[in-house]
């Protein structure tokens, strides 16, 4: 590696995040959010990880034509529909309580309970009597604010405007959290936060001790910790600011120990009376699915689980979707002999996957960007030999990378598949109208990404989920592509292909906790120490501005800085600032942004595309994304668009660009796991500069700190309907 001397730095700590930020950025790694944490998102904006993930991003719409469907529309449409299939199918079922094992113990006491309420008694109140077992300590979750619909049919009624300010002023709540409010607890805003001042904590960014100031302005003397109604509001919200870090559920025991941490006295009771209103579902899961049934006498070791319906449901839709796939024969299309033929023109784990295909609806496909080689000789093949064949990644970047190596326009992105405005459309069962399926960049794939997309494939299809499983999970909660290789309930396929060169060989290096040192002739990997966060940034605008296009000749728009997060002196909003300043100098004429910016566009939540600026008019704010025209109306820009010459890890994943400029500062050193430097160096084409401030954490990170675990069901959700692997 070549090393440019430059002082090394002391960056300042990072200082919170806008709520822009939080909204209109993809989750990265690093805090603990609720249970035993996650390697998934930092959920306050400016955490030394990444600041959270869009949680509040909004739609624009998609050309010029104002009639058309805007492609957030298009997708949530789809969405609707797929889980109105998702929800028939779970009505036809006994429900997803009984999905793991037999109820006994807690679990049985928490159904009764709710089921006594449904039939009008009283639940029992002994449910939460008996002896918990120990409780792991949680760390408190932070808040990120919630996703907001971006398509809203139309704006809140002007008089549930007026009635939601009135009772915002009357509780002492900022008049900004007005169209908030009334866009998250719509008609009877009001009514319903006159009733239960702790539905505030629906709206996007408010954490309990506000909502708690709020309810004792309006309530008085009848406001207490003890209440009711604060003890499901703050569980629920838990229970979301758990599936923020990345988990479907969070076990019984730290779910009562964070409710303790949030101040409610009696967090059984809390959990239970979240129950018995159906806001949340208890699950009971063997710890071993597959062990045999225990003697008489014995019981089988089981945990308790709390989760949200939604991602619940989700969840069991997907492993009903994938067993769907591994216990089926898949289509015949082409005889044995053709596949085989096909297999054998194919060079190395080309073949093999080839033949892994020809009898398996679910294979897993992994390796790092030369891999992506084989995934486009098995959809050659399988064009051959008749099948409708396609390919889908996670954004644009991805995409249009994967069409230029397969040389065909058979690649989608994973929203414009479902949503029909990319791809092979739908059949007349609503299904999609394909034979063969490849998802890359399978492990940025969320539950609810993945479920719509198997509930999504017709009887006899074949799925292949392709990525590199060294790279960040998910945004959303799930660990799909994970769970999937840790169960071993399917042909996997691991490529033999090495990525090549020096930044090859160091990223190859760092997959398996090791940062070597690398020869680096041509200058493909860089090492530029930096004193403190100024002389951070300093250097980070001379590189992408000077250095590497005249060293690399790589121009400035095809450079990327990764950075962990989003405050603090050299974070995102620094870097950006610093950058626009240097290459698109002007006074941000429409909401800080002028033409010619680059941006980061976020439709939805956990999405990020890049572009740039076209213009700005009574419409909104033109961009340009992925070639495509997006106009983003003017009250949305806030929360949807962000410079984008500096991106954190988890937005720039599933993309790649011909140089990449990574910036450690010192003070983001917590937030560094060996799969966040992966991703960051990963993204590298030609040339990759790391501007270290980081000192021995990088190496300690690498070689020590891997991803916090996630809870999820997924894998015992399997284990129940899948044959166990001879």
């Amino acid at each position: 590696m070549s090393t440019e001397p430059e002082p090394t730095e002391e960056t300042e700590p990072q200082s919170p995040g806008t709520a822009k930020d939080a909204v209109a950025d993809d989750t990265e790694a690093g805090a603990a959010v609720a249970g035993d944490g996650a390697q998934a998102p930092a959920v306050a904006e400016g955490d030394s990880d990444e600041a959270a993930g869009e949680a509040s991003a909004s739609e624009g719409e998609q050309g010029e034509a104002a009639a058309k469907l805007s492609e957030a529309a298009a997708e949530l449409a789809a969405q609707k529909l797929e889980r109105e299939r998702i929800a028939r199918r779970k009505a036809e079922k006994q429900g997803p309580v009984a999905a793991g094992a037999k109820l006994s113990g807690k679990a049985a006491d928490l159904l009764a309970a709710v089921r006594a309420v449904e039939s009008g008694d009283k639940p029992a109140a002994t449910v939460f009597a008996e002896p918990e077992p120990p409780r792991r300590p949680a760390p408190e979750p932070v808040q990120r604010p919630r996703p907001v619909t971006a398509d809203a049919p139309s704006a809140p009624a002007a008089q549930t405007v007026e009635s939601v300010r009135r009772v915002l002023s009357d509780g002492g709540a900022p008049e900004a959290l007005v169209p908030q409010v009334a866009a998250a607890l719509g008609e009877g805003a009001a009514d319903q936060l006159r009733e239960d001042p702790w539905q505030l904590l629906r709206v996007a960014g408010v954490r309990p001790e506000q909502a708690d100031g709020f309810a004792r302005a309006l309530l008085g003397a009848e406001c207490g910790p003890d209440d009711e109604r604060r003890g499901r509001a703050v569980t629920v919200w838990l229970l979301e600011q758990a599936a923020v870090a990345g988990h479907t559920a969070l076990e019984l025991p730290v779910l009562t120990t964070a409710l303790g941490k949030q101040g409610v006295p009696d967090a059984d009771a809390a959990v239970q009376s979240t129950l018995t209103e159906a806001e949340a579902l208890v699950f009971q899961d063997a710890l071993d699915p597959r062990a045999p049934e225990p003697e008489e006498g014995e019981e089988r070791p089981v945990r308790v689980l709390v989760g949200l319906e939604r991602y619940a449901m989700a969840e069991e839709s997907l492993a009903d979707g994938l067993a769907r796939l591994i216990n089926s024969v898949p289509k015949q299309d082409g005889s044995a002999e053709d596949w085989e033929r096909a297999a054998d023109s194919a060079q190395g784990s080309a073949g093999e996957l080839i033949r892994a295909v020809a009898g398996h609806g679910l294979v897993l496909h992994t390796g790092g960007e030369a891999s992506l080689a084989e995934p486009a000789a098995l959809l050659r093949a399988a064009r051959e030999l008749g099948l409708r064949a396609w390919a889908t990644a996670h954004g644009p970047l991805g995409r249009d990378r994967f069409a230029a190596l397969a040389a065909d326009d058979t690649a989608t992105t994973v929203t414009g598949l479902l949503s029909g405005t990319e791809g092979p459309g739908r059949d007349a069962d609503g299904a999609l109208d394909l034979d063969l399926l490849v998802v890359l960049d399978a492990p940025q794939l969320d539950v609810e990404s993945a479920a719509l997309l198997t509930e999504s494939l017709p009887d006899g299809a074949r799925l292949v989920l392709a990525g590199d499983p060294a790279v960040l999970w998910s945004a959303g909660p799930g660990r799909v592509f994970g769970d999937l290789l840790a169960a071993r309930v399917c042909p996997q396929i691991a490529s033999r292909r090495p990525d090549p060169g020096p930044l090859g060989e160091l990223v190859s290096g760092i997959g398996i906790g090791e940062l070597n040192q690398v020869e680096a002739p041509g200058k493909e990997v860089v090492i530029v120490p930096a004193r403190d966060a100024g002389e951070a940034v300093h250097r980070t605008v001379q590189l992408v501005a000077d250095s590497v296009p005249r060293a690399i000749g790589v121009p400035p728009e095809e450079t990327q800085v990764i950075t962990p997060g989003h405050g603090g002196a050299a974070g995102t909003r620094a870097l950006n600032a610093a950058l626009k300043e240097r290459l698109n100098p002007g006074p941000g004429r429409f909401g800080g942004f002028d033409p010619g910016d680059r941006v980061a566009y976020s439709p939805t939540p956990g999405r990020t595309v890049p572009g740039h600026v076209v213009k700005a008019d009574a419409e909104g704010l033109h961009l340009t994304c992925a070639g495509e025209p997006v106009v983003v109306p003017k009250e949305r820009v806030e929360d949807s668009v962000r410079h984008g010459w500096a991106l954190t890890a988890h937005q720039a994943a599933g993309g790649r660009w011909p140089a990449v400029v990574v910036v450690l500062p010192g003070d983001a050193t917590q937030a560094l796991t060996r799969p966040w430097v992966y991703t960051a160096f990963s993204r590298a084409e030609r040339h990759l500069s790391v501007v270290q401030g980081a000192d021995q954490a990088l190496p300690r990170a690498v070689a020590e700190i891997q991803p916090k675990p996630r809870t999820t069901r997924l894998p015992v959700l399997l284990g129940t309907q899948v044959p166990t692997p001879s």
